[in-house]
């Protein structure tokens, strides 16, 4: 369990550890999510896992986290095992939006961290955030975690108007966007429905 930022960091050492130990090559991953929130100090909430949302190849470009290579998810068990987390605290749950585009300038803004000689995470920063968390919470209720990041990230109008933009390439159906101006509504953004 991740309960705050000395949490995230304590365990993706670990990770860096375990990770070197078994010669792997340097490896650069994208991480979005609660526990990104926390390594940043956006927020503090409990979360259980590290959502990788990409892999940077070479060219420093994103490429899909699935299947995660195998020495990663070798250094992941023995980070589960030794700190009694689920055995797929690390995944590429998120990976799939990279296949429809990444909000523009995403790379420049993370924050990037190196965890031992050979792994480094970038951590999307607060802006990035918006955009992945207002895209989740349209299909959840107003009890969601993503919705509560929402609230405690307090985006302007204007992040709001970027991310629905961006939320609906994503999802361009007619029954997304519904789903999307009632969550702006209930966010209290109603300017923003007019423009998007």
């Amino acid at each position: 369990m991740f309960d705050n930022k000395k949490a995230v960091d304590t365990i993706l050492s670990a990770l860096g550890e375990q990770y070197a130990s078994l010669k792997g090559a340097e490896l650069d991953i994208l991480v979005c999510g609660g526990s990104a929130l926390q390594a940043l100090g956006l927020i503090e909430r409990p979360t259980k896992d590290v959502d990788v949302l990409a892999i940077l190849n070479l060219e420093n470009e994103p490429i899909l986290a699935e299947p995660l290579p195998k020495l990663l998810l070798q250094a992941v068990g023995k980070v589960a095992r030794d700190f009694q987390l689920v055995e797929n605290w690390l995944n590429p749950g998120p990976t799939s939006a990279i296949t429809l585009g990444l909000p523009k300038g995403l790379l420049e803004r993370a924050e990037k961290r190196h965890y031992g000689l050979k792994l480094t995470v970038r951590f999307l920063s607060r802006f990035d955030q918006i955009h992945f968390k207002l895209y989740a919470a349209a299909d959840h209720s107003a009890a969601s975690k993503h919705y509560q990041d929402l609230l405690k990230l307090k985006p302007t109008e204007q992040e709001i108007e970027t991310a629905a933009r961006w939320a609906m390439t994503q999802d361009p159906s007619e029954g997304f966007k519904q789903m999307l101006k009632l969550l702006i509504k209930a966010l209290g953004y109603e300017n923003v429905i007019q423009r998007i």
